[in-house]
């Protein structure tokens, strides 16, 4: 009865502190980390306890897998370089840098240890730091490097963890943990990949949106497990699960489908992430009563100041870093622009060469593949930049999280110090959180950085619906020309479509209804056919244009969004009318 009743207040105060925080234009991370410590001091309030291993291997996977699908895969490849230094070599730096300043200021713990403590705090939490990105119109591409990151930099930090876990019990050779890491990371690629191809497979076998929503709760544990069972990293099999995942949903899976579990993995991705990072808040006060209990001539306070030291050699380390990142960035910016132009001639040399003449389809298919995503990887970094503003808000984009406290907390129970050292994690992430995104809003107005060119999005996306009606046009015209479709019937499906090229008639919107009620039952079911067979069309002409890489994520997904809807809503039609 007790645990039933902190549940519902639990949920109760979640949704609380997540509207009271809408209302005050705050990320409700940070609200509920401080009700959280407010709560723990409150005489009375129950003490709950988590297991850290609950929230590595349960709540963990499913957050990481929940972000991961929603990350466009096109996005994550273009950057990948940005988010690999991120995300593997910063947290290395951060986890050197933050182990050699533990082990100056507590040299009785040792060097193993002191590492331990480092690779808990390295890795950031990207939850707050996107959630206020996105309510003040950051760049798709500076929240695509802050999400990547926070996917991918958990992996590496508990890896390093691992490494330092070991070193205590015994030797451990650099070239031991530089090989563990490589091992981990091509074994749990491999798993993520499996995993999320036989995940899309198995699933498009199903015609039912609860029983795909159930699986897809247990995907993210099919990719951890296993590759922890190899001892490679689980977290990054589930992000790449994840990835795989959401490219390969819209090709094989059914829309009503994807949006069904859209709206609940939101929902549970909601409820863990508000859970934990409230939790995280409450335990400070018993983390205070256990340095009290094992003092070992360190107390209390001069443990938070340790934390606080801490947490500034992170922060100036992430500043410091991205400086050569973001050099980095504007050196690819002109090697693009250096490159477009022997693009552009390779694309008129296709144009007017007949290549079909010396080579074979599948090879010109290649070639016109891999000169046009080139092409349009090239236009993405001279449209898509990140000039000096976005490196300041990249580098003060750095917030810990609850991670980091219960990796904090699986140190074993005979380090020294390992309740002084839990309590300098947990400095670190609640100043971080507090300190950098509180103040995040304000960094971002000071140095007014550029959001996405709405008029650029604009011409995109009509660009796009264009490419996309003259597909649908394609598929009508055949359909009347093989006999399948009646000619009056293909003009009212190509009235109700909601996908036109963006300079139609403005008249069309007067649309001619859809076939009557009372209409013949072949009539009707012709009618869902062809409609369903536009959305079809419409699809791979969208899919063929996501695979080139001609137009940006938010252009995609704002088209792939619009045909989910009305091929849902088809579907839903179509389900009745069987029944």
């Amino acid at each position: 009865m007790e645990v039933t009743l902190i549940a519902v207040v639990g949920v109760a105060s979640v949704v609380a502190v997540a509207a009271f925080s809408q209302r005050l234009g705050l990320a409700a991370p940070l609200s509920l980390v401080v009700v959280g410590i407010a709560l723990s001091f409150v005489p009375g309030v129950p003490v709950v306890e988590v297991e850290p291993e609950w929230v590595l291997a349960g709540v963990l996977p499913p957050l990481l897998y929940s972000s991961a699908v929603n990350m466009p895969a096109q996005d994550f490849r273009r950057d990948i370089k940005a988010i690999g230094g991120l995300a593997v070599l910063l947290v290395a730096v951060s986890t050197l840098g933050a182990g050699w300043l533990v082990h100056l200021l507590m040299p009785d713990i040792g060097w193993p240890a002191a590492f331990a403590l480092g690779a808990v705090v390295s890795p950031t939490d990207a939850v707050a730091a996107t959630s206020v990105g996105r309510k003040l119109g950051l760049p798709s591409r500076l929240l695509t490097l802050l999400e990547g990151e926070g996917l991918v930099n958990d992996a590496s930090a508990l890896v390093l963890l691992r490494s330092a876990v070991a070193a205590m019990a015994g030797a451990v050779s650099l070239w031991g943990v530089a090989g563990d890491f490589v091992f981990s990371v091509v074994i749990a690629v491999a798993v993520g990949l499996v995993v999320g191809v036989v995940n899309v497979r198995v699933r498009a076998l199903l015609n039912d949106t609860v029983l795909n929503t159930a699986i897809s709760f247990v995907v993210p544990f099919v990719a951890y497990v296993p590759a922890e069972e190899f001892d490679a990293s689980g977290v990054l099999a589930v992000v790449v699960t994840g990835v795989v995942t959401g490219h390969q949903s819209p090709r094989l899976l059914r829309a009503q489908d994807r949006l069904g579990e859209a709206m609940n993995w939101r929902t549970l991705a909601f409820l863990l992430e508000s859970a934990i990072f409230l939790l995280m808040g409450l335990g400070l006060k018993t983390l205070v009563d256990e340095v009290h209990a094992h003092e070992n001539g360190l107390g209390a306070g001069r443990v938070i100041l340790y934390g606080l030291a801490v947490t500034a050699l992170v922060i100036v380390v992430r500043m410091v870093f991205v400086v050569p990142l973001v050099a980095m960035l504007r050196r690819d910016e002109r090697r693009a622009a250096a490159a477009k132009p022997m693009m552009e001639r390779w694309q008129e040399r296709l144009d007017t060469f007949d290549l079909a003449e010396r080579f074979g389809p599948r090879k010109r298919a290649r070639i016109e593949h891999r000169v046009r995503r080139t092409s349009a990887d090239i236009d993405f970094r001279l449209t898509e930049t990140l000039g000096w503003q976005g490196g300041v808000v990249l580098a003060w984009s750095g917030m810990r999280g609850a991670i980091t406290v219960a990796a904090a907390q699986t140190l074993p129970e005979d380090t020294p110090y390992r309740a002084q050292l839990i309590l300098i994690a947990f400095v670190v992430a609640v100043t971080t959180l507090l300190l950098q995104g509180l103040s995040l809003p304000a960094v971002i107005r000071t140095v007014r950085i550029p959001g996405d060119d709405p008029r650029r999005l604009h011409t995109e996306y009509g660009q796009l619906i264009t490419e996309m009606s003259a597909a649908a046009h394609d598929s009508l015209d055949a359909a009347v020309a093989d006999g399948s479709a009646a000619p009056e019937l293909a003009d009212h499906v190509r009235a109700d479509s909601l996908i036109r090229p963006a300079n139609a008639d403005p008249d069309a919107d007067e649309q001619p209804p859809a076939p009557d009620h009372d209409a013949l039952v072949a009539e009707r079911a012709q009618y869902l056919r062809l409609r369903l067979q536009v959305i079809s069309a419409e699809r791979e002409a969208l899919l063929a244009a996501r695979t080139h890489g001609t137009y940006s994520s938010r252009a995609l997904s704002g088209a792939q969004h619009v045909l989910d809807l009305e091929e849902a809503r088809l579907q839903q039609l179509g389900d009745r009318f069987e029944e």
